[in-house]
């Protein structure tokens, strides 16, 4: 998953020349940070320096800024101070971020807890100030010279922040934050009991697909149980933020949360008719499919039938695993990129050399894991919780996609050319565990062609549970008096949609549609999940294609990459020789290619 979202200073003084009027503007650089971009240092990510942003100053800033936009003569002199702006966001991004990275690495730090909830309080303020600024662009006298050097979806960008930013929302977009960084920290500190030690979710998982069916079947009673145990609190704090929300959008003049949603996770080239369609196809194409893999791999595993505790497990001997320990992994991971490419080989050695990742599971850790961009340093950083299974190979490939792309465009002159759109940034993520697959020997030694065939099943069973969570979004957000009762009668009539092959016996909680309240998008990025979707669609269009021609392949894949955000979503992936996933009957074909390969 990509994030959008991070101590000595001094003056910097700029000197801006408005006609015959000389007018002073102060941004605050770290004297250090200037030189150390400048020269291409390598400094730790340990070493970085933190300083908590004057909003304050912030807003001054910004409202210098917007007069020096307005008093400007020239286009060119705007897009000059449009730079000005690309350094002063870029900067509160990446103090927000080490603030964000910092905290979720021990959410239990007291320093940088607090630091978070100043950003919580403070970035829709910041995002507040960013619209008022993107305005003076907008609606500029120059803004037909603007649009060209900066890009027409920058302003299709523009006008869908504007939709979706307003001052009078501020206060609830605070106690949206403050809401999901509660149920975060709930699940960070959760404390399982298992075996004379206590764990928490993300160290859990090497048990859930412990290949012991009975250690299975204990380690989820014990998982499920610290849900339903806090099933009132989680939701409550749902409950909290479907009514936020809603509000949130009936104070922008709609009935619901749904458009300002759909504005806020920028859908710039399609909506809510083309997402409908598109979970329609999946429902008609994949999920047949997807059941037909399940019933293999019943057969496979020696079951009469699959129960919920066999639903991630591929072989009667386990689920392959990495080899060696996290450090061994990153190692691999490290030659497998040096010899994928060039562009991949410089990519992981930045990566190595800042220590760039923090991936060991750990106790009073943010469960899940994420890509951001500490824009300042031109850099990425991956966060993640290594446990043993084969999703620590996954960081070093889906994490690892959005961190080369972001490393691939950190210098690109126009800014917005990197303000990817979702389902853009999840291609190339999810294209990446693709590309990799010829290395993944070196991840899992003789058990590598497990791994392959788990991966293909894993990708297409997902399709069909991505969709759900959408459509499980969309009904709680259309009718928000839904009671929690409701929304788990409407979870499990979606399971037994999307994933006819469930079975929950045993199990009350996840049998009455408890299953949701672990997915943390749902309660932190409404309307997200979509985008794996879309982005798997992709991916497996790249699968059958490198399988026919990997270089080919992988030079579209880089093409790509390269262009960031510079077109729309539709565009960029015509241009890279792919079928829009939304055309009806790509699916379809998808499906058709996957059933003769597999013999199915």
């Amino acid at each position: 998953m990509k994030k959008a979202v991070t101590k000595t200073m001094i003056s910097r003084k700029l000197l801006w020349n408005q006609g015959k009027k000389k007018l002073r503007f102060t941004i605050r650089v770290p004297a250090w940070r200037r030189k150390l971009i400048k020269k291409g240092g390598r400094m730790k990510f340990s070493e970085i320096p933190y300083e908590r942003i004057d909003f304050q100053k912030l807003k001054q800033d910004f409202y210098s800024l917007m007069e020096r936009m307005e008093r400007a003569v020239s286009g060119e002199e705007q897009f000059e101070i449009h730079r000005e702006y690309y350094r002063l966001s870029n900067h509160v991004l990446t103090e927000m971020n080490l603030a964000m990275i910092r905290n979720d690495i021990d959410m239990t730090d007291e320093y940088y807890s607090e630091e978070q909830k100043h950003y919580d309080r403070n970035m829709p303020i910041f995002q507040n100030l960013v619209v008022e600024y993107q305005k003076k662009l907008y609606f500029s006298r120059f803004r037909p010279y603007l649009e060209e050097r900066i890009g027409r979806v920058a302003f299709k960008n523009i006008s869908l922040a504007m939709e979706a930013m307003d001052e009078k929302l501020i206060p609830l977009m605070q106690e949206e934050n403050a809401l999901s960084t509660a149920y975060n920290k709930l699940l960070a500190t959760a404390k399982i009991d298992w075996e004379g030690e206590k764990l928490n979710l993300s160290l859990m998982q090497p048990y859930l697909t412990s290949p012991d069916r009975s250690v299975r079947e204990r380690a989820w009673k014990k998982y499920t149980a610290f849900f339903s145990e806090h099933r009132e609190e989680l939701d409550d704090f749902y409950e909290k933020l479907v009514q936020n929300r809603t509000k949130q959008g009936r104070m922008m003049g709609h009935e619901n949360f749904l458009p300002l949603g759909y504005a806020r996770m920028n859908r710039n080239c399609y909506g809510p008719s083309e997402i409908r369609s598109f979970r329609k196809q999946v429902e008609q194409e994949i999920v047949p499919l997807a059941e037909l893999l399940h019933e293999r791999r019943r057969e496979r595993l020696g079951l009469s039938r699959l129960n919920y505790i066999d639903e991630g497990i591929y072989f009667p001997n386990g689920n392959p695993r990495p080899v060696g320990t996290a450090e061994e992994i990153l190692a691999a991971g490290k030659r497998m990129y040096d010899e994928l490419s060039p562009e991949t080989a410089r990519f992981m050695n930045t990566m190595c050399e800042m220590e760039l990742f923090d991936v060991l599971g750990r106790k009073n850790k943010r469960t899940g894991g994420y890509m951001t961009m500490l824009a300042d340093y031109r850099v990425p950083f991956i966060f993640a919780n290594f446990n043993g299974s084969s999703g620590d190979a996954d960081v070093i490939t889906h994490e690892c996609g959005h961190a080369f792309q972001g490393y691939l465009t950190a210098d690109l002159p126009i800014r917005e050319h990197n303000d990817l759109t979702m389902e853009t940034a999840e291609t190339h993520s999810m294209s990446m565990e693709f590309f990799t697959e010829p290395w993944m020997p070196l991840l899992f030694g003789e058990r590598a062609g497990d791994y392959l065939r788990m991966h293909l099943e894993e990708t297409l069973s997902f399709l069909p549970y991505g969709v759900m969570v959408d459509e499980f979004q969309n009904i709680v957000y259309e009718d928000p008096g839904l009671s929690p009762k409701e929304r788990r009668r409407v979870w499990r009539d979606l399971e037994r949609r999307y994933k006819p092959h469930l079975d929950y016996s045993g199990n009350p909680y996840f049998e009455e549609g408890g299953f949701w309240q672990k997915q943390h998008h749902i309660y932190d990025s409404p309307f997200y999940y979509i985008d794996y979707c879309i982005a798997g669609t992709d991916a497996l269009q790249y699968k059958n294609w490198m399988d026919r021609d990997w270089k080919s392949a992988w030079e579209s894949y880089l093409k790509l990459c390269r262009a960031g955000a510079s077109d729309f979503f539709d565009v960029l992936i015509r241009d890279a020789g792919l079928r829009n996933p939304f055309e009806e009957g790509c699916l379809r074909d998808i499906a058709r290619g996957i059933r003769e390969r597999e013999a199915l």
